[in-house]
């Protein structure tokens, strides 16, 4: 006896295969911050490579983070930059990819981060509508946030907002070519309180997520203000 599928289950398979046309993957020294005024869950344990996009144009924020040595001690030391946002008119079932301008890889990071020029490509070759914007914004040090008493800039925030229906970016004179990279200014940066935690593990995690983060200038810093509070 031949089965068929009603047609209301193969309307429903048609629309979840189209509700994704196309796929953004980026390098493991990258991170999607927002899509399109959201943002992105990931893990700190478990990068996300690949993010799936709908037909039309999305505003994508993401930033440069990476590990590398130090030049003067055996310990890792970390880069990272402001968010750029990348936007892109996707217009079919193609596969995305971002690359660094100067290959796949960084000679010199920490000027690599300091203004990161990428490329996208399409993996059939064919032509990418999109243009990416720098931004300045910058995350207060952990250090910084204790001394001045204040949260400072939540990145993950201010780049959903940056990404949201409707935002415009400060650009300077110039126009904006196809994967050109403009210096640009976000209207406002968004405060954002640090969320109360009482779990003493999780206080933890937290302390040892910004130690492995900070630079040795700030490291110092911090054990200073540590060593007077005991």
């Amino acid at each position: 006896m031949k089965s068929v599928l009603p047609l209301t289950a193969i309307l429903a398979l048609f629309s979840a295969s189209s509700a994704v046309a196309a796929n953004l993957t980026i390098p493991m020294a990258f991170e999607y911050l927002a899509l399109d005024g959201q943002q992105v869950a990931s893990s700190k344990f478990n990068h996300k490579a690949d993010l799936d996009l709908s037909n039309g144009t999305h505003k994508i924020a993401i930033r440069y983070h990476d590990m590398i040595e130090d030049d003067f001690s055996d310990s890792p030391d970390f880069v990272k930059s402001s968010p750029f946002i990348v936007t892109i008119a996707v217009d079919g079932d193609h596969n995305y990819q971002l690359l660094p301008a100067e290959g796949k890889v960084i000679k010199n990071p920490k000027a690599f981060a300091k203004a990161p020029q990428v490329v996208i490509t399409r993996k059939d070759g064919g032509e990418v509508n999109y243009k990416i914007v720098q931004t300045n914004l910058t995350e207060s040090s952990f250090v910084s946030k204790i001394f001045s008493g204040e949260s400072g800039t939540d990145i993950d925030a201010a780049a959903a907002a940056a990404t949201s229906t409707g935002a415009e970016l400060s650009q300077t004179g110039q126009s904006i070519a196809a994967g050109e990279a403009v210096p640009t200014t976000l209207p406002a940066q968004i405060p954002a309180q640090l969320p109360a935690n009482g779990d003493a593990n999780h206080a933890q995690q937290m302390l040892q997520y910004w130690w492995l983060h900070a630079d040795e200038q700030t490291r110092k810093e911090f054990m200073s203000w540590a060593i007077k509070q005991l």
